[in-house]
């Protein structure tokens, strides 16, 4: 990044981070990164999230690459879920206005139960909530159904210790279609199971409510995810059961997913790495307007343990600024 752009973007926003622009004689037609740097000492990580940090020493095994195993029931799911979400982008202008408004919120809402929940909360232990905030996101995180809390911050430790490598649930290196949704779609690598089960998760296991979650997720989401929001807009404001089931649940809930896995997949393709160029993940402007704020990927990744997975806090970052919001309220410290 040139120099003058660093100072004029650190002016404009209040920084989590600095780091100090190399001398201008070191930069070539604006081209140049800043230089690999010491990015964090011993004392700057707590003893609790060490299995947030990358580890270096990983090699995958050499040998045969085992064999694809398909899991037909979530390719037809997930076929299912996008033809309908598909047909719900025909009906949106047939929506009443009260169902846009009614789809977005949900969408921002689970985004939400992912973003400053399951990732930044429960997977990274950035920050500590309060019992009434990780009640709304643990609601918000069952909403988007994309595994309970435990999987889910299970398989993200696993991403970040082991990234791009067999151990890693979603890598990058099995081309974008794989890290975006084919992961889901086949058995995990057997690395992904043998090293997941080396890593420390007493803390989520200690936390009542995700295992509460854990133990009837089935149901909730079938409540939270699905019913909820097909009923609400046909029972209060008269929307076609049509429209409310392609349009406030198939399609919302499409865009929370591909919105999510855009962060595994384009945010470790494409994009710029000012930070630690030696690692696939990358800054996205883009995905980070989908996923509120969990596009400064290769910023999250050099730094795990930030609460605002940015340097750059509130820019392009909702989550940033919805878990400042709670601060305020005492609701969300440390």
């Amino acid at each position: 990044m040139p120099a003058h752009m660093l100072q004029e973007i650190s002016s404009s926003y209040v920084t989590t981070t600095t780091i100090k622009a190399p001398p201008n004689e070191g930069l070539h037609d604006g081209e140049q990164k800043l230089e690999k740097m010491s990015l964090y000492s011993a004392e700057d990580i707590r003893p609790e999230m060490k299995d947030d940090i990358y580890d270096h020493s990983y090699q995958d095994a050499e040998g045969p690459t085992p064999k694809l195993e398909y899991v037909w029931r979530n390719i037809i799911l997930m076929g299912l879920l996008h033809l309908g979400a598909l047909y719900g982008v025909i009906l949106v202008p047939t929506c009443k206005f009260y169902t846009w408004i009614w789809a977005y919120v949900y969408y921002l809402i689970s985004g939400l139960g992912i973003t400053a929940g399951a990732h930044r909360l429960w997977s990274h232990r950035t920050y500590k909530a309060r019992l009434p905030l990780r009640l709304f996101l643990i609601i918000a995180n069952t909403m988007a159904f994309q595994n309970d809390v435990y999987e889910w911050a299970r398989d993200h430790r696993a991403h970040h210790k082991f990234s791009e490598t067999d151990a890693d649930p979603h890598n990058s290196r099995r081309g974008f279609f794989f890290s975006h949704v084919g992961w889901l779609l086949v058995r995990k690598h057997p690395a992904v199971k043998e090293k997941g089960a080396t890593l420390n998760l007493s803390d989520l296991k200690a936390e009542k409510l995700v295992m509460f979650q854990r133990r009837y997720y089935k149901p909730a989401v079938l409540l939270i995810c699905f019913i909820l929001p097909t009923l609400v807009p046909w029972f209060y404001w008269g929307e076609t059961f049509l429209n409310s089931l392609c349009v406030a649940t198939f399609l919302r809930y499409a865009v929370v997913l591909n919105a999510t896995w855009l962060v595994n997949s384009a945010a470790h393709l494409y994009g710029y790495r000012p930070y630690d160029k030696n690692i696939n993940s990358r800054e996205n402007i883009l995905v980070s307007l989908g996923a509120v704020g969990e596009g400064f990927h290769n910023y999250h990744h050099t730094f795990p343990y930030d609460y605002s997975a940015s340097e750059y806090r509130w820019h392009i970052n909702f989550t940033t600024f919805f878990i400042d919001c709670m601060a305020v309220l005492g609701l969300a410290y440390d």
